[in-house]
């Protein structure tokens, strides 16, 4: 065991999107001003550490992807872990915390956490700190700020209890309680463990020290009255006249030159395996004019390419960061004259972080603009860290202050309220904050990488041989301020553009036109996803429920494709029952695929259809129709019970996680207790038994 000189902790994090990494490198620095030494790797490096052999304790980080797996940096260690040879023993030795991070709209809340969580405990390594889910529906920092911030002490008293003893491995005198959210109710915080840390800062002492919380006096004065109403730049009582304990400062760690040859202007996507640039050959208005969405089908040729995809795959779209946005930025850093200025990286010599490496999204000899078009998650909400950092760019105290207090832990419910949940990001900021004027290097250290956007294939190459379809709903978004332009989704925005110019208007997929004259098609960059289980089952007797309200009926649309060709070449087999819940606003405006649909019903591809509009009139006489495709469920309940109970059937679920997917599940609850005479609990594991069979599987999104 590490002795009181150097007390040595082993630090890992699996990330999809970067949030898990974030933290952990928070961790590593504020470990340093505690007296720790932290060990950090990525999960996936396994050559960089050893569980089998590690005597220090354990600190994992790790977030959630898809529909409740570990991310893919996570997947190697996992494999690794759920080797059923092993002993139950095999980390007997081990004391660790972990951290988990998740979303609670999807139904699996913080499952790759609990996944890992559950196997160390059957390895039989031990906590010395309760494990901590964090809800990014309602905000990651309410749980991670006091679950970091028990660490320090859970992670003293472990030291102190342990040292002298062999091996480290004797318990330590009581595992501390750091009351934490749980599963049944993700982002709920104690009173205590939220203002643990708050009471650590005001005792006094000898004042900040090297990246420990820095305290800020009390700032404006005055009567309630006398205050203007609390917004993104002003605060009210009793915050405006708060002692602040604020985040210490992230350690700068890029040096950032621009040079004036020029950098590659070519889309620079160099980290992803796969990728093919395919033209549009074709895009549908789905939706009336009238609709509350404008739902686009686009067509891609990839005839050309060695991209391939069976029906229930997705895939992802490459996109941009809008230009008017990329250019307002330029502007705002005082960097327009350099915007085709090549960007060249460098670790600074005088850098306090530990292990600073170059970002890989950033590639090298690339323009500024390219970087900032193509790289940056510009539109990214700004981490309280950033917020942090971004306050000792600004030059007004009034300014500086309100910075102050949005990254503080006295001001976390106005972060909540007008960073978070308006979804502000630094365009945002910096036009609200005039004075702020962050360098360069402040950016590209801090905002995270541009993500690609994943989209459903909605067609069978058995159909469509060289063809690739999918749909989307274009977002349309509130503008940053009364008076802006209105804004749309970064990739919905950008994809509904580049297909304007070969854009149809109509109900149904119309022929391509094969137009030699026309102008070059527009063109977009896609990648394969790792393979997916959300697949047709290979036996095709096998019954199957669809569930996909809205553009969630896109993988659907490929099942049914290629079930009408497999039907065609195997004339008098027997194929399972087909049953399809859908539902949309309104019959004569959003019905998306409604004559394909009535199609594949007509031929028996389709064997049931249940539609369910949720905004049009009832009747005015009779029993009023269902609303959503929850309700739709509830009034087949007994064949959905036989089919999922009795006959081996698959249920697949595509769409929004938010409200469709749990009520969803819920509904799925009710059917099989209803049904089968179950109470609620045994349902529940009867429903988490179909999807350990991979015979209850989502595909959803929020």
């Amino acid at each position: 065991m590490c002795g009181a000189g150097l007390r040595r902790f082993l630090l890992l994090y699996a990330t999809q999107q970067g949030q898990a990494k974030a933290i952990a490198e928070e961790i590593g620095v504020q470990a340093v001003a505690r007296g720790f030494s932290a060990d950090l790797h990525c999960m996936s490096e396994l050559d960089k550490y050893d569980l089998k052999t590690e005597t220090a304790p354990l600190v994992v980080v790790v977030s959630t992807t898809g529909t409740g797996d570990p991310p893919d940096t996570a997947r190697p260690f996992v494999k690794k872990i759920q080797d059923r040879t092993l002993p139950t023993d095999f980390l007997a030795h081990l004391w660790y915390g972990l951290l988990g991070l998740g979303d609670s709209e999807y139904t699996y809340f913080c499952n790759g956490g609990k996944v890992i969580d559950k196997r160390l405990q059957e390895l039989g390594a031990r906590h010395f700190c309760e494990t901590g889910h964090a809800d990014d529906c309602v905000g990651l920092e309410l749980v991670v700020e006091p679950w970091i911030e028990g660490l320090w002490a859970a992670l003293t008293k472990h030291f102190a209890s342990s040292r002298g003893k062999a091996g480290g491995s004797e318990a330590p005198e009581g595992t501390p309680s750091i009351p934490l959210a749980t599963s049944v109710m993700p982002g709920l915080v104690s009173i205590e463990a939220q203002t643990q840390g708050m009471r650590l800062d005001e005792s006094g002492g000898s004042g900040p020290q090297a990246s420990e919380p820095d305290a800020v006096d009390g700032g404006r004065t005055g009567t309630p009255d006398s205050m203007p109403e609390p917004s993104i730049t002003h605060s009210g009582p009793p915050l405006a006249q708060a002692t602040l304990s604020i985040p210490a400062r992230p350690p700068e760690y890029l040096q950032v030159c621009l040079e004036e040859s020029p950098g590659q202007e070519e889309c620079p996507v160099t980290s992803m395996d796969g990728v093919v640039r395919v033209p549009i050959t074709r895009a549908v208005q789905l939706t009336s004019n009238d609709a509350v969405k404008t739902a686009l089908l686009l067509e891609l040729d990839i005839s050309k390419t060695a991209f391939s995809y069976q029906p229930g795959d997705a895939f992802f779209v490459i996109c941009p960061n809008r230009d008017a946005e990329v250019q307002d930025l330029l502007q705002r850093l005082q960097l327009t004259a350099q915007s085709e200025h090549r960007v060249l990286l460098g670790i600074r010599a005088d850098t306090r972080k530990k292990g600073a490496v170059l970002p890989q999204h950033i590639p090298r000899s690339c323009s500024l603009r390219s970087i900032l078009t193509w790289c940056l998650e510009i539109r990214a909400i700004p981490k309280k860290a950033f917020l942090r950092a971004l306050a000792d760019c600004t030059s007004d105290g009034a300014e500086k202050r309100r910075l102050q207090e949005l990254c503080s832990r006295q001001g976390t419910a106005d972060y909540s309220r007008f960073v978070r949940d308006t979804s502000l990001d630094l365009l945002g900021l910096l036009h609200a904050f005039p004075t702020c004027r962050p360098p360069l290097s402040l950016l590209l250290e801090h905002l995270p990488p541009l993500q690609p956007r994943l989209y459903s294939c909605a067609s069978s190459s058995l159909a469509h041989p060289g063809k690739l379809h999918f749909i989307f709903n274009v977002v349309e978004l509130l503008p940053r301020s009364p008076g802006a332009a209105p804004r749309r989704g970064v990739c919905t925005g950008w994809l509904a553009m580049q297909a304007a110019s070969v854009l149809q208007r109509g109900k149904h997929v119309a022929p391509a036109d094969s137009d030699s004259g026309k102008a070059p098609a527009p063109q977009v960059c896609i990648a394969p996803r790792a393979t997916s289980a959300f697949r047709l089952p290979d036996d095709p007797t096998v019954p199957i429920i669809m569930v996909g309200p809205g553009t969630g009926v896109a993988p659907f649309i490929s099942f049914l494709q290629h079930r009408e060709k497999l039907q065609q070449q195997l004339p008098g087999h027997s194929f399972g029952a087909t049953w399809l819940f859908f539902g949309c606003r309104h019959e004569d405006r959003d019905y998306l695929f409604r004559e394909e649909l009535r199609h594949f019903l007509k031929l028996g591809v389709l064997t049931h259809l249940k539609v369910a509009f949720s905004r049009d009139a009832p009747p005015s006489e009779g029993t009023a129709p269902p609303k959503y495709v929850q309700d739709s469920l509830q009034l087949h309940a007994q064949p959905v019970a036989r089919l999922l109970l009795q006959e081996n059937g698959h249920l697949y679920v595509c769409g929004d996680a938010k409200n469709m997917a749990q009520d969803v599940n819920h509904a799925l609850v009710q059917i099989l207790g209803a049904e089968a005479g179950l109470e609620e609990l045994d349902a529940m594991k009867t429903l988490a038994a179909l999807r350990e069979e991979q015979r209850y599987l989502q595909d959803i999104w929020s």
